[in-house]
């Protein structure tokens, strides 16, 4: 049945060109689909702007990414507004958002997770907090925004203080080596592992954005029983956080001391990019689902928070 879509991209966080990829995506097929659809480039004034649409929109797909799309803000708007909206409700984006909140969760179901600490600017720029290799992580951030790797011989700074511009804690983890491995979730089912091998250096912004900087296998190249474990550990943070819709856990296999690895879960990312290069759309495909069938899937499960 055709429904009167509006679809949130653009926003002011670090992500916003991503954001405008996925959202122009997702309305090229919804408009395929047969859909009406109205793209918005999301401004402070979207409360109001939302009031004003008419028609009302049946549905809102929120293609944002960063701070205020995905940890939990514009859904409470959506909520009080009481408008369906695509992916995780507010509190589920709000906690995987936070990344020390949601490893406290991943400890307490038994999800493998690397050491970590939260600590001020300041401390951190004073000395090392864990021992090298570590990585700085801002707390509240995706696709890999501000972090860094501090290397056993590194004689630079993790960051320059007045250059930090993610807030006054940094989360630092225990760097993890191997292998870079994703897991699509669409509501209660893992679509599969992907394996991403950046072409140098790590899994960096740059290389999840610029084509070619990163090969994609899928599926994962993991022994049976690894591969398995990783979608197991993938549904099992989605649910520990409270996630509906689609989402995409983020792991590290240390298959550095020889098979079997380890599998460690980093972060669960509740906004998965939907662009040309992004991962789940690329696992779905693999499982016979097209893009197009994708998002009318998303818009067909989209609900408030109860």
């Amino acid at each position: 049945m055709t429904k009167q879509v509006a679809v949130l991209m653009g926003g002011w966080s670090a992500e916003r060109e991503v954001s405008l990829n996925s959202g122009a995506a997702v309305v090229k097929a919804l408009r395929g689909l047969g859909h009406s659809v109205t793209a918005i480039d999301v401004q402070r004034d979207i409360a109001q702007l939302l009031t004003r649409l008419f028609p009302r929109p049946d549905v809102v797909f929120n293609a944002l990414h960063g701070r205020f799309g995905e940890d939990g803000c514009i859904q409470g708007i959506l909520n009080i507004l009481d408008l369906p909206y695509t992916h995780s409700g507010l509190l589920a984006s709000a906690l995987a958002m936070d990344k020390p909140s949601a490893k406290k969760i991943f400890a307490q179901v038994g999800i493998p997770i690397a050491e970590s600490v939260v600590v001020g600017r300041a401390a951190l720029l004073a000395g090392d907090p864990l021992p090298r290799p570590y990585v700085v992580k801002p707390a509240n951030e995706g696709s890999s925004v501000g972090v860094r790797i501090v290397g056993a011989g590194d004689n630079a700074r993790p960051f320059e203080a007045e250059s930090w511009p993610y807030g006054e804690t940094v989360m630092v983890e225990r760097y993890v080596p191997g292998r870079e491995i994703t897991v699509a979730v669409m509501g209660d089912r893992a679509l599969g592992a992907l394996e991403i091998r950046p072409r140098q250096g790590f899994y960096d912004y740059t290389n999840k954005y610029t084509d070619g900087k990163a090969d994609h296998l899928m599926p994962a190249p993991l022994p049976p029983a690894l591969y398995a474990e990783a979608c197991r550990l993938a549904l099992l943070a989605h649910q520990a956080l409270g996630c509906r819709g689609v989402s995409r856990a983020d792991l590290r296999y240390d298959d550095t001391q020889g098979e079997p690895g380890r599998l460690v879960m980093l972060e669960v990312n509740t906004q998965p990019g939907m662009t040309s290069l992004s991962l789940v759309p690329e696992i779905a495909a693999h499982c016979g689902i097209p893009f197009p069938e994708l998002v009318e899937w998303m818009i067909r499960e989209a609900r408030c928070d109860a």
